[in-house]
């Protein structure tokens, strides 16, 4: 088997080929174009859209180059695949916004330097605003059947929910076929990498390119993941976990995988980290905490660099000692006059959107759940004045997990 596709396997990246063997021995041959579509939805990717940009950096590490398709086009119609309500459609300057971001935040994971290497980011709305609908229609449409269009899975779950589907998202499928046909014909792409989700787009997109031009074409699917717990991957009960340090920071970020369920460790280790197959394997059997916190590290260091890596577990340290104020803590400032008022527990919590709800908070309190500097509060009528900041900060805990630093402004 070919070098790159048995490391897509050994990861556990691969889930389904349109041809495995023909790939893998075009593979043996020659150095390939492949590409991976990013739609522009929001500002930041989160750690869902991880997986795939390790398929990039496993492309480059065996020799391919890499085409980023920033979908500046596909953006404005709206993927319906798994989702149960049309995207919201968003104006022409936050695309715009959205993608230069989202490219930023790509090339923080992929190789820059070398210039045969070196990925191409594209945006489909080049091509796309270009179209000649009745010539589309002709051209590109013809290719496609309403039967065969009903029986993919992004339809046919919307139909049988009886959820709204618009002609405008019923058209996003025959848009990405014809990406995958234009990057085919201007930058010789040959591989289509998605989750499978997207089999059926990308399916359509190969024999789109066998009946327009009769070339052979390959497409690639990586699995959905899920937690071990059942829930997404990507999703918190503090919402996502985005890429971008303005949304999330390093310190947080890095608490995401440390407290990574035991039992999906060694996966994520595979996943989303470059540290070799066989490595892994030997690693097995260590302190299950040890492996949390390597993977913590190689994923920070990855995206923000080893130094935050190292100022996230210095300050993780820092938070889990019950005699540290954790200076190098996550801090919002708040103005000293509120601390005139004696503002009470509850509602400094909801201040520091720690917590929303009110109730959830005293629930916390009776748990013995709450901390001032490492003292539990057991009174949700407690009140906070400036006598309680040292050097002009407090520390506020909920749990083992959420701390923050509040400094008086």
């Amino acid at each position: 088997m070919n070098k790159f596709l048995k490391e897509f396997k050994d990861r556990d990246f691969f889930y389904q080929c349109t041809d495995e063997i023909e790939l893998s021995q075009l593979l043996d041959k020659n150095k390939i174009k492949a590409y991976i579509g990013f739609d522009c939805t929001a500002e930041s990717l989160h750690v869902g859209s991880l997986l795939q940009i390790m398929c990039l950096r496993l492309l480059q590490k065996y020799g391919h180059q890499p085409i980023v398709l920033l979908g500046g086009g596909t953006t404005r119609i709206g993927d319906p695949s798994g989702k149960d309500k049309t995207r919201k459609i968003l104006s022409e300057k936050e695309i715009e916004k959205n993608s230069k971001n989202i490219k930023k935040i790509l090339s923080k994971f992929l190789d820059n330097k070398n210039k045969r290497l070196k990925p191409l980011f594209v945006d489909n709305y080049k091509w796309l605003r270009k179209l000649n609908y009745i010539s589309f229609l002709r051209d590109i449409g013809k290719h496609f059947t309403i039967n065969k269009m009903l029986t993919f899975e992004s339809v046919k779950t919307r139909l049988d929910r009886e959820q709204s589907l618009s002609y405008m998202e019923f058209n996003y499928m025959i848009l990405q076929a014809y990406d995958f046909l234009e990057l085919n014909k201007k930058d010789n792409c040959i591989l289509q990498i998605g989750g499978s989700d997207q089999w059926g787009n990308i399916v359509n997109g190969v024999e789109l390119i066998k009946r327009y031009s009769n070339k052979k074409v390959f497409g690639l699917t990586t699995p959905l993941i899920t937690l071990a717990s059942g829930s997404k991957m990507g999703k918190t009960a503090d919402g996502a976990v985005w890429l971008d340090k303005k949304f999330l920071s390093p310190y947080d970020y890095w608490q995401f995988w440390r407290n990574t369920d035991d039992r999906d460790v060694i996966k994520f280790l595979k996943y989303f980290t470059d540290i070799d197959i066989d490595e892994i394997e030997s690693l097995k059997n260590n302190n299950i905490n040890e492996l949390k916190i390597l993977l913590a590290n190689k994923t920070t260091s990855m995206l923000h660099g080893n130094e935050e890596a190292k100022k996230s577990e210095k300050t993780a340290k820092e938070t889990f000692s019950e005699n540290s104020s954790g200076s190098s803590l996550p801090s919002i400032q708040i103005d000293k006059s509120i601390f005139e008022k004696n503002i009470n527990i509850i509602d400094l919590i909801i201040l520091s959107k720690l917590e929303k709800s009110k109730s959830e908070i005293r629930r916390l309190v009776k748990g013995n759940a709450i901390k001032i500097n490492n003292k539990i509060i057991d009174n949700d009528k407690f009140t906070i004045d400036k006598n309680l900041f040292e050097n002009n900060y407090l520390k506020l805990s909920i749990g083992k997990k959420r701390h923050l630093k509040i400094q008086l402004n």
